[in-house]
């Protein structure tokens, strides 16, 4: 009999490992989701600036898995797991496993802020990138309204708190946005000084990345009118003023937190199994410790049997896309019998985008550098390719294709949900 896999997360790790498991009779696959689509993280600042569309990084999962008939959706939320009857619980029913799979990766980590967590502005998830776009939207037209720009500054200033790839793309972004876009479709804002700062606890921006890459970034960011403050950390923020560790402040309503995640906890799991972060501490095969059934991917777990990463693997995508494919090929051969391989992560490299035509990468192997346009080409040659789907690709390049050519673009909407 075909063995059940209940695969909790449709990111990307629980794609990968759904993908290739589909191919195999031996096993029924069910992914859950708290929703009924996939979507790309790393282009979530995109949508929520007004340079692409939601359907450009979504896929809804049943499209995705149409073709494939050992495979089922179920939309809702984990809630519990009892390990003894081999039974999860979800806020709509109930399902058997003989394994279960947790790759649910983070959430926004707010480190016990709560002001911050009440007014700041989170960037990750697709709900997160839609509110901040009509919320700056909305406060764009409202300072069109005020005459004093003293009072209006506070609309307009953006702060940024987290130096890494998220901070530094969203900062490069503003800077275009105000630079260009604001000015000619806002002509009543024009010589408001408005002020963009990237804030961030420690001494560099792309803390993992070269030397080189980040020297080259903070200088276009500068070079862009972007303030970077280092070696600084927002500590409040009351919806009206952002409060520094050192004592210093800037009047703004638009504080974006992308600085910090944790990974999610599970009822019917011991306390034990949890390091930093919250992530689920895995063997070499991202078996769970203590639970022959139970395995944990991506962001949601952490590994030290890797040689090469002895402290755990970092939290990126290709992690989370070559876990999922290697534990389906042990489960195929655990399954069959046959020996499984201790999983080794291949480093592919790091690139953050700055602005149109800047951009950094590292390349581990040979160990190459590149910053500028040939950054920024890869950048987009990776991520466009790195979408699950060809028509998200058509999408977005044509999306992008548009905006480089004609410095315009025209999805800077606001849509109001229905609240009757």
């Amino acid at each position: 009999m075909s063995k059940h896999v209940v695969i909790i997360g449709g990111g990307f790790a629980g794609i990968n490992l759904a993908k290739k498991l589909c191919k195999s009779s031996a096993f029924e696959i069910t992914l859950v989701d708290k929703n009924n689509y996939n979507f790309f993280p790393p282009l979530l600042y995109q949508v929520s600036t007004g340079f692409l569309d939601p359907s450009s990084i979504t896929f809804p999962f049943r499209n995705l898995f149409r073709d494939q008939k050992n495979f089922r959706f179920r939309m809702g939320t984990f809630l519990e797991v009892n390990t003894q009857a081999k039974t999860i619980t979800l806020d709509n029913g109930e399902l058997t496993y003989d394994y279960l799979v947790l790759a649910t990766g983070t959430q926004t980590n707010f480190f016990g802020l709560d002001q911050i967590e009440k007014h700041a502005i989170p960037m990750k998830t697709l709900e997160d990138a839609l509110h901040m776009r009509n919320l700056l939207l909305q406060r764009l037209e409202e300072a069109t309204r005020i005459d004093d720009k003293s009072q209006r500054l506070p609309y307009l200033n953006m702060v940024i708190a987290g130096g890494g790839p998220t901070g530094v793309e969203i900062s490069g972004v503003f800077a275009e946005l105000r630079n260009n876009t604001i000015r000619k479709e806002f002509p009543e804002l024009v010589g408001s000084g408005s002020r963009i700062y990237l804030i961030n606890g420690g001494g560099e921006l792309l803390s993992p990345m070269s030397e080189k890459s980040q020297k080259y970034t903070l200088k276009e960011l500068e070079g862009m009118g972007v303030e970077v403050l280092l070696n600084t950390r927002v500590v409040d923020f009351d919806g009206e003023k952002v409060m520094m560790k050192d004592g210093s402040h800037i009047y703004s309503k638009n504080l974006i937190w992308a600085t910090g995640v944790t990974a999610y906890r599970f009822n019917g799991l011991p306390d034990e199994i949890y390091q930093r972060g919250n992530r689920i501490q895995v063997n070499g095969i991202n078996q769970v410790h203590g639970f022959e059934t139970i395995y944990a991917l991506g962001d949601s777990s952490i590994s030290t049997s890797d040689p090469n990463f002895p402290t755990g693997h970092p939290q990126l995508a290709q992690v989370a896309m070559q876990q999922g494919r290697a534990l389906a090929k042990n489960l195929k051969a655990l399954e069959a019998g046959k020996q499984i391989k201790t999983f080794k992560y291949t480093d592919k490299g790091s690139m953050a985008i700055i602005g149109s035509s800047k951009a950094v990468a590292d390349l581990p192997k040979p160990n190459l550098h590149f910053n500028g346009f040939i950054a920024w080409f890869i950048w987009l040659f990776v991520h466009l390719f790195a979408l699950i789907d060809y028509r998200n690709r058509v999408r977005t390049f044509y999306n992008w294709s548009t905006e480089y050519l004609s410095k315009n673009q025209d999805l800077r909407l606001i849509i109001r949900p229905n609240r009757k």
